[in-house]
């Protein structure tokens, strides 16, 4: 059963930084593609990045690019979102996701709120 746990949310300034990560288990995690989506109030899903098994590639939304780094600890079985120049538009709730495809409901965790506010 794929048990996705995510981490690290709450409050931040504009400018600030937060670091979220995720507890995977219940897969292969280290032969896995694993993602980031989020969720702002009133929108839908969103694609925030994505992390080769390897960590060899790595994909970025427009909005997040040279600002957000996605990054994995494969003998950990941890997935990382590292949030820098926070702004008020990150505010939302982010997802850890198995794989690429933000479809399947069952492929992602519960989510951590991430508030970006003055």
């Amino acid at each position: 059963q794929v048990q996705l746990v995510e981490s690290g949310g709450g409050l931040a300034q504009p400018g600030g930084s937060l670091r979220l990560s995720c507890a995977a288990s219940g897969f292969s995690f280290g032969d896995t593609y694993m993602s980031w989506a989020r969720q702002a109030p009133g929108k839908g899903l969103e694609w925030v990045a994505l992390i080769g098994a390897a960590s060899a590639i790595t994909n970025y939304a427009d909005a997040v690019k040279g600002r957000f780094t996605i990054s994995r600890d494969n003998l950990r079985n941890t997935l990382y979102l590292q949030m820098n120049g926070l702004k008020p538009e990150d505010t939302g709730l982010y997802y850890c996701v198995k794989g690429v495809r933000l479809t399947d409901p069952a492929s992602r965790g519960q989510g951590t709120q991430v508030t970006v506010s003055s």
